[in-house]
């Protein structure tokens, strides 16, 4: 694989793209949450989207089947990945698509952690944990949330701790993939894997709880249509592609606009309010998030600069 280019013009607007669809993703779930329950869109869509990449898959003539060694591996990756969004699906029935968005995207804090413990090149520098530190005081603050004495919401906060799970199963997928021989396997196989468990044990959940009714209305066909083809075919492709052409710290960079457009996505469609605590808490979460994340990115650009090394930016 060649040397990965720059971002250029068209990769900030695919990016952006990107970012968009992302972010509405839950705004567009909870819109029609009366006609179909998270969870149980969510099985539908990765069942669409499966159908899609498993037919691309055949028609490049590539392999399907996993290595033995390869297997297990997968099978966690598949678990971890469904039980990412099926915390996210149960925690729109009980907070907003703005808070739900934000504590999703506290993922990479979770695999910086795992990664730390389990790799030993991948120890965090103190920056880092400055980033860490930052995250979870954020969180704290956007757990309060609300006006100054007023009583806090049991449900929304139960919904919010459920995104927060979704956001430290993502990590935790990372951090599979990066500790396993995934990390080498096209993205399409292990896309695939991860959209047919996540199909299968969602499905059956809706079945077993009583999630799994549909009215079939216009808005809810679209959403479908939204969410099997447009996010889990589509725009994970598009992620995937872009990750084989430009850097990846730096499209990193770009991808944390996915919980501001999903913030404001949420105030605008939903008419969802966003209390002052929550704001701060977010912008707290993010700041943390991007100096973990980023910290390769931010140090390589000062020592560029020929500026004085600074200790609190190594191990």
């Amino acid at each position: 694989m060649g040397t990965r280019q720059s971002l250029d013009l068209f990769a900030f607007g695919c990016m952006l793209l990107f970012c968009l669809v992302m972010a509405s993703q839950q705004v567009v779930l909870k819109a029609v949450v009366e006609d179909i329950a998270p969870v149980f869109q969510i099985a539908l869509r990765y069942g669409i989207a499966a159908t899609l990449l498993l037919l691309l898959i055949r028609s490049k003539r590539s392999e399907v089947r996993l290595a033995p060694e390869n297997r297990m591996p997968a099978l966690w990756i598949g678990i971890l990945f469904t039980l990412e969004f099926l915390f996210l699906g149960e925690a729109l029935r009980f907070t907003s698509a703005s808070h739900a968005t934000v504590f999703l995207y506290t993922s990479p804090i979770f695999a910086a952690i795992g990664l730390h413990i389990k790799i030993p090149n991948e120890r965090m520098a103190r920056l880092q944990w400055l980033g860490i530190t930052l995250a979870f005081g954020g969180m704290a603050l956007a757990f309060l949330g609300g006006e100054p004495g007023a009583e806090l919401n049991s449900a929304v906060l139960w919904g919010d701790f459920l995104a927060l799970l979704a956001g430290a199963s993502w990590g935790a997928t990372t951090v599979v993939v990066r500790a396993t021989g995934l990390a080498a396997l096209p993205a399409k196989q292990t896309l695939l894997y991860q959209l047919l468990v996540a199909f299968v044990v969602l499905g059956v959940w809706s079945l077993w709880s009583g999630q799994a009714r549909i009215n079939p209305t216009p808005e809810v066909m679209a959403s479908l249509a939204f969410h099997g083809i447009g996010v889990a075919f589509l725009a994970f492709l598009l992620w995937f592609w872009l990750l084989t052409r430009y850097k990846a710290s730096q499209l990193g960079i770009l991808s944390f606009m996915t919980p501001v457009f999903g913030v404001l996505m949420g105030s605008w469609w939903l008419g969802e309010q966003i209390d002052a605590n929550f704001i701060l808490g977010a912008c707290l979460i993010m700041a943390g998030v991007l100096l973990v994340s980023c910290h390769g990115w931010l140090v390589s650009v000062c020592k560029g600069r020929g500026r004085i090394r600074n200790p609190a930016c190594e191990e």
